[in-house]
């Protein structure tokens, strides 16, 4: 945890979440538990991180590669059968995300990942709806959900999936808040899905992608271009394409960064590497996310902490930040100006205090 001058207001600051997925937040702890009341034996995993909490904790954090990640990231999911559980899982993660003061929460989920394994799509959305329910009743957060095309499923069992969470009427209705793409974009390019988001424009859903974590620049400006994406996630890229850097800031677009996943993943090897401080000096619009808290041992709180640790942001920086997280959020305009009357209500009392030290 950084420990300078702006640490307290850091802490102090509401905070948007837009990237993280909800299975990223299943804590070994509770993974074990929900192992041993759904009868799941982990040794079937074959692998020795399994034998207890704390084995799994420490070989957390230290993956060679995303499809590493992807298959504990995977097998750890198929703890997760009843609604409960999903209420369970959700829930756990909006108190910890509580403690560290995020005011909205926008949350991946996989479907896919679940309904191949036989359990139902309504099974998922009943939990954590009662999640959100509990959470926002609790913490007085808002939260979003945005269910996740799966690459490595196939356009096939994407266009399943769209379908099912449009015949539900969820993009309609609320229950969630538009889609998203996750999964290693290297299996298939952005433009892959083109018909699915295509779809969902006409059907007035917004939309997101991974992108520009393991790809290039290129799979960033695809998303935009082919997919009409409003929001990219992840796209720390972007900073190596001067083009690009300009397109996402003449078009607001909200870049949805997490470094410290970036550097677990290895695909940055330290924060200094996050194009934080470009995206900053370029006008480029970025919140900062955890994205599979629970896998990487660090929340959104950490992901702040080290940002300022590396790059030694102005309290001026960090309302750009703040600010631009707000507007780039999925919610409804009463809720941003109430976001963004608490952020500001925590900036004017910190530099009025800081000035009055001043003096």
């Amino acid at each position: 945890m950084c420990r300078n001058e702006l640490h307290d207001l850091l802490v102090a600051l509401p905070k948007c979440e837009h990237h993280v997925h909800i299975e990223g937040a299943l804590t070994p702890r509770l993974l074990f538990e929900l192992a041993a009341k759904n009868k799941i034996d982990l040794s079937s995993a074959g692998d020795q991180a399994y034998a207890s909490e704390e084995k799994l904790q420490a070989r957390y954090g230290s993956f060679a590669s995303l499809s590493e990640f992807i298959r504990y990231f995977s097998f750890g999911s198929s703890v997760l059968v009843t609604a409960d559980d999903f209420e369970q899982l959700g829930y756990t993660y909006f108190a910890k995300a509580h403690d560290q003061n995020v005011k909205h929460a926008e949350v991946f989920f996989d479907p896919q990942a679940h309904t191949r394994r036989g359990i139902t799509y309504d099974t998922i959305v009943r939990g954590l709806s009662r999640a959100r329910q509990r959470a926002e009743q609790d913490f007085g957060m808002s939260i979003e959900y945005i269910p996740c095309i799966l690459r490595h499923h196939g356009l096939a069992g994407a266009a399943h999936m769209f379908q099912e969470v449009m015949d539900a009427g969820h993009f309609a209705d609320g229950t969630v808040a538009g889609l998203g793409m996750a999964g290693d974009e290297l299996v298939h390019p952005p433009e892959h899905f083109k018909t699915i988001y295509d779809d969902a424009r006409t059907a007035r859903v917004r939309c997101t992608a991974h992108v520009g974590q393991a790809g290039p620049a290129s799979f960033v400006s695809s998303a935009l271009e082919s997919l009409k994406t409003s929001r990219v996630d992840h796209a720390w890229v972007a900073k190596t394409d001067t083009r690009l850097m300009h397109q996402l800031a003449e078009t607001n677009t909200l870049v949805t960064l997490c470094p410290i996943s970036n550097i677990t993943l290895g695909f940055i090897s330290s924060i200094e590497e996050a194009p934080v401080r470009d995206f900053l000096d370029h006008g480029v619009c970025f919140s900062i996310n955890s994205d599979d808290p629970a896998y990487f041992g660090k929340y959104i709180q950490e992901n702040y902490c080290a940002v300022q640790a590396a790059f030694k942001l102005s309290t001026s920086d960090w309302k750009t930040i703040s600010t631009n997280a707000v507007e780039g959020s999925w919610c409804s305009d009463e809720r941003k100006k109430v976001l963004r009357e608490e952020v500001n209500a925590v900036l004017s009392q910190w530099e009025a205090t800081h000035d009055a030290q001043q003096d």
